[in-house]
């Protein structure tokens, strides 16, 4: 039988959350209905409330990031069973297109799908409805931001029954994306000078991985004071209120190369954030573009000559370049090891009521990772 479960849904950008009574199908074959634990508040699913991203459908249940324990399991889905707990990965992998048959999972075909509501395999096929009978989409097929959801096992990673559903949610997107950016995008090396643009939930990520790598000078830039304070705990060696100052600092200590790689993580991309970046790295160097522009950016202030006799680098990314499936486990032994840092991540935990303050408290600036806590 369907499920009631109150949900933040977008009705029109811009606008803000709102809280609703959403109806959640039955699962079919394939697919799993879960209660949820925690879900991440990202900048993605703020992009979608103030219209920098473009829904195909609305109303839309946002949230692409969260843990949660399998409730029911539809039928002909082997595998799964109710009272597994999960993690989802916001864009799903069907493990047979060109892109996931080549470890690229986080290019799967069925990313095309992620903004437009309804589900991959049918275009008139919703899993969420108002009271009325309205249809309601779900953000990158999740919809993390509702008691109930229910998604497709292409979303879906199994996680220990003994983790700790309440912190693993950061495993779904944010970390994955920025230790990605840095390890895999930017393909950081031992002894390379890194520059981190925003320290957000994708930025201090990109810090850690950046470390992990091997880099000896991690740089934050942020003009936050409390995030330049939480990057230089998590494994940034410097921290500057600009990238001015980042960009000379790096030049200092490499003969007035500077930087080796650059990763733009700020919490709306726009084309001179990129022209920064390129004009940071040294000759070969490479600027990696992790943040989400507007729909609405369209040129990037960069000399073409500059990248031709220098040989520079513009390298874009989605979800860092990472194969999910392989890297969410991975990441847990690391956090588990001590290796990869997930509770200081989180700076506050909200109810699903305080989605809106907790989206105003990261926009300024007062979190590094907020979550909702059901």
């Amino acid at each position: 039988m369907p499920i009631t479960s109150r949900a933040a849904i977008v009705r029109e950008a811009p606008g803000e959350f709102e809280i609703a009574d959403v109806e959640v199908g039955d699962p079919r074959q394939n697919e799993i209905r879960v209660k949820m634990v925690a879900a991440g508040m990202c900048h993605s699913d703020y992009h979608m409330m103030t219209g920098d991203s473009v829904a195909g459908y609305l109303p839309m249940v946002c949230g692409h990031e969260g843990t949660g324990v399998v409730e029911s399991v539809g039928p002909n889905t082997p595998g799964w069973e109710v009272g597994d707990a999960v993690v989802f990965t916001w864009i799903p992998s069907c493990g047979k297109c060109r892109w996931c048959t080549t470890g690229m999972t986080n290019l799967c075909d069925r990313g095309r799908y992620l903004l437009a509501g309804h589900r991959f395999d049918d275009e008139d096929s919703y899993r969420f409805a108002l009271p009325d009978g309205t249809e309601v989409g779900q953000m990158c097929q999740v919809g993390s931001f509702s008691e109930y959801t229910l998604v497709s096992v292409d979303s879906a990673i199994k996680l220990p029954k003994n983790g700790d559903l309440e912190k693993l949610w950061l495993l779904g997107c944010g970390v994955g994306t920025g230790w990605g950016s840095a390890v895999y995008a930017a393909e950081t090396q031992p002894g390379d000078v890194v520059i981190v643009m925003g320290i957000g939930g994708i930025g201090i990520n990109a810090v850690q991985g950046a470390r992990h790598a091997g880099a000896v000078a991690v740089i934050a830039v942020d003009p936050v004071e409390f995030k330049r304070e939480a990057a230089l705990e998590l494994g940034a060696t410097h921290a500057f209120a600009t990238i001015d100052e980042a960009a000379d600092f790096a030049r200092s200590i490499t003969n007035w190369q500077g930087a080796d790689r650059v990763i733009v993580s700020v919490g709306v991309v726009s084309g001179e954030h990129v022209a920064q970046a390129v004009s940071a790295i040294r000759k070969a160097g490479v600027a990696v573009i992790a943040g989400i522009a507007p729909d609405s950016e369209s040129s990037i202030p960069i000399s073409p000559l500059e990248l031709t006799r220098y040989q520079k680098r513009i390298q874009g990314t989605i979800y860092g370049h990472a194969n999910p499936r392989a890297d969410v486990l991975k990441q847990l032994q690391m956090y588990d090891s001590g290796q990869l840092k997930l509770d200081e991540l989180i700076t506050r935990m909200y109810s699903l009521d305080e989605i809106n303050e907790g989206y105003r408290d990261m926009v300024e600036g007062r979190n590094i990772r907020g979550g909702i806590l059901f």
